[in-house]
């Protein structure tokens, strides 16, 4: 039977035994990150929630302690129902019996006591989700001196200063544990970025035919989708079929598949047999691969044109175009009426433009008329040169501002808010060259930098006012991304753009759960010709996080509809499922395949396949040839040394990780 999570008050103080998990936070990503170790994993874990309220829901009548009680609860029934209705994944039958309930605990701080009281000493591994990033350093440099030997998964939004902390927190480690072995130093700390998890996600529910990216070596992995085929087309797979899509995901109506959609729902790493069955459905594939570019910035809207286009109006060029046209007509028309030489003609014309040639008396009527002319023309010069200053200065003024939405923009993304999720989810787009409306209430808002300096029209105002989304052009747009930390927001700034344009593609950040689904069933009902889609930043980020905590590299994750999909680099040994067998036969159908194998001697291997390999880009060497090899033959025997890259489902990854904790005790 699954653990039951008691009522309040809180359990008694029994100190937990070694080896468990403590997860620290504030928020929703707290309590999704102990209900993946809990339920998916099986780990004993203690949850540390401060007192009161969630900041972000201050509605919602339950306190922390009690949203996170309620959740447990409903996953716990949950879990029971799918285990009275056919067992596991794998055959392994309850992958929580006997693991006791998810221990909760309350504190402001996560201070000296408090960790002790947790048990951070006897701890396994600890995770710090809080939203301040300054409360999770300090947390951490705690925990670090409480116990050397702990995992540490650290959530920061500056990644510079995350990368700084992972080593200098690796380097406290290797003076506490003199001799550990790289790969275990590598992951006994892990800082990781919600908004970097949830982003691509995000910014696909813009896009039709979207791509996820993995980066592994300096490798990009492009996870595709693609539409069902036509009649008489056959689908490319690619390198291989990743997902299936639900049968109802093409349909604007039709509900996005979650682990309760029963046959409807997606099917994760299908085997061959059900990808020729499946006719009909949409595909998850694996498309291609390429090198990282590490330099790539951000692209600005607009391009890299001419600097004259950044400074003066097209107007203003337009006219000074005309001017330069009527200029070069009145040099022809002196050649063709005097016996002047070109140089001569143009000389004259330019002097009589600027009004500095003598009067034309004596001359043939001809040169007298083109004189005239001149005179005409250079007399639109002075408005001209007055107009290009005064833009030229209003430029200057205004090469610190927001720049506004083009009159003629269209199929464009509109995106509200700009906190942590939105900034990062506005250079995911642009990173897609995928031109970006903002809206921002907020004038001191953390994007408001970086909208400014990638020249993204940007509109300040309430979102919930009206004439705010007509002034980010949201009747020609493509879609609306509502990603603001208010739900409520959210909520009504989807429904007047649907009123604006019924046809919007809509994608909303909510919450709440509950709410989350009731808001989608109804948008989808009433507008049953949209595409409407919701998203959860702590569902999309909690597997990356639990992943961490076992201590296994993860090198991404992708959504598929309601369900996640993982990459990870594994080591073959101590995996029974994988050592000594082929790559055909390791595959197992909706739990997990091998995709690539580092063919890197074990001496010379990276510790972390995510980043890329060093070198100098300014010199004459080119980037090193990556090690890993994808196009795998079926009958490749995997053997004890060998490090590989498999895509695998939550529970498929747990039962993997499971399996290892039972051959290799815990120290």
């Amino acid at each position: 039977m699954l653990g039951f999570v008691p009522p309040l008050p809180q359990q008694p103080g029994r100190p937990p035994s070694a080896g468990h998990m403590i997860v620290c936070g504030d928020d929703a990503l707290a309590r999704r990150l102990a209900v993946e170790l809990r339920y998916v994993y099986g780990e004993r874990v203690t949850l540390l929630l401060p007192p009161g309220r969630d900041a972000n829901s201050p509605e919602t009548p339950l306190t922390q302690r009690g949203r996170a009680a309620a959740l447990f609860g409903r996953m716990s029934a949950a879990m029971n129902r799918a285990g009275n209705g056919g067992g596991t994944t794998g055959g392994s039958g309850d992958t929580n019996a006997g693991v006791e309930a998810v221990r909760i605990m309350e504190a402001p701080e996560p201070s000296d006591d408090v960790l002790e009281e947790a048990g951070v000493d006897r701890a396994a591994a600890l995770a710090l989700v809080y939203d301040d990033d300054e409360r999770n350093i300090r947390a951490a440099l705690t925990a670090r001196r409480l116990n050397p030997r702990l995992r540490l998964v650290i959530r920061l939004y500056n990644r510079k200063l995350g990368q700084h902390l992972e080593e200098l927190l690796d380097q406290a480690a290797a003076v506490a544990m003199p001799g550990i072995h790289p790969a275990l130093l590598d992951a006994s700390t892990t800082v990781l970025s919600d908004a970097d998890t949830a982003a691509p996600a995000l910014a696909a529910t813009a896009l039709t035919g979207s791509s996820k990216i993995i980066q592994a070596e300096g490798l990009l992995l492009r996870a595709a989708e693609r539409p069902p085929p036509r009649p008489g087309e056959t689908a490319d797979p690619g390198l291989c079929t990743l997902a299936l899509l639900s049968s109802t995901t093409n349909d604007p109506a039709g509900a996005e598949g979650s682990d309760s959609s029963g046959d409807e729902a997606p099917q994760l790493l299908p085997d061959e047999s059900a990808v020729a069955a499946a006719t009909g459905r949409g595909t998850v594939v694996l498309e291609a691969v390429s090198r990282a570019d590490p330099d790539r910035p951000a692209t600005r809207m607009g391009g890299r044109g001419a600097p004259l286009a950044q400074v003066f109006s097209r107007r203003l060029r337009w006219s000074a175009l005309g001017v330069a046209a009527a200029a070069l007509a009145l040099v022809i028309a002196s050649l063709l009426t005097t016996e002047d030489t070109a140089i001569h003609s143009t000389y004259l014309t330019l002097l009589d433009l600027l009004g500095m040639n003598d009067p034309a008396e004596g001359a043939p009527p001809a040169r007298q008329i083109i004189q005239i002319l001149s005179g005409i023309a250079g007399l639109l010069l002075l408005p001209l040169l007055l107009a290009a200053v005064l833009e030229a200065f209003g430029t200057l003024r205004t090469a610190s501002s927001l720049r506004r939405p083009p009159r003629g923009l269209s199929g464009h993304v509109v995106l509200l808010g700009l906190g942590k999720i939105g900034t990062r989810v506005l250079v995911r787009l642009r990173e897609l060259d995928i031109p970006v409306v903002v809206v921002e209430e907020d004038p001191d808002a953390r994007g408001i930098p970086l909208a400014r300096s990638m020249h993204v029209p940007t509109v300040i105002g309430d979102v919930t006012q009206e004439g705010v989304l007509e002034a980010a052009k949201i009747r020609r747009a493509r879609a609306l991304l509502a990603l603001t930390s208010i739900d409520t927001t959210n909520l009504e700034a989807a429904l007047y753009a649907r009123s604006v344009k019924p046809d919007l593609r809509v994608a909303l950040r909510l919450y709440d759960d509950e709410f989350a689904t009731a808001v989608y069933r109804t948008l989808r009902t009433a507008h049953p010709g949209a595409l409407t889609r919701s998203r959860s930043v702590s569902h999309l980020a909690a597997p990356s996080f639990a992943v961490a905590m076992m201590g296994r590299q993860i090198l991404g994750a992708v959504p598929v509809e309601r369900k996640v999909m993982l990459f990870a680099a594994l080591e073959v040994a101590g995996h029974p499922q994988l050592e000594g067998r082929t790559v055909e036969q390791a595959f197992r159908a909706g739990a997990w395949r091998v995709l690539a194998i580092d063919a890197t001697p074990p001496a010379d291997r990276t510790p972390d396949l995510a980043a890329l390999p060093p070198y100098n880009p300014d010199g004459d060497a080119v980037p090193p040839p990556s090690g890993l090899v994808w196009d795998l033959h079926p009958g490749y025997v995997l053997r004890a040394t060998d490090r590989v890259v498999i895509a695998a489902t939550r529970r498929g990854l747990a039962e993997l990780l499971r399996r290892q904790r039972s051959v290799v005790p815990r120290q």
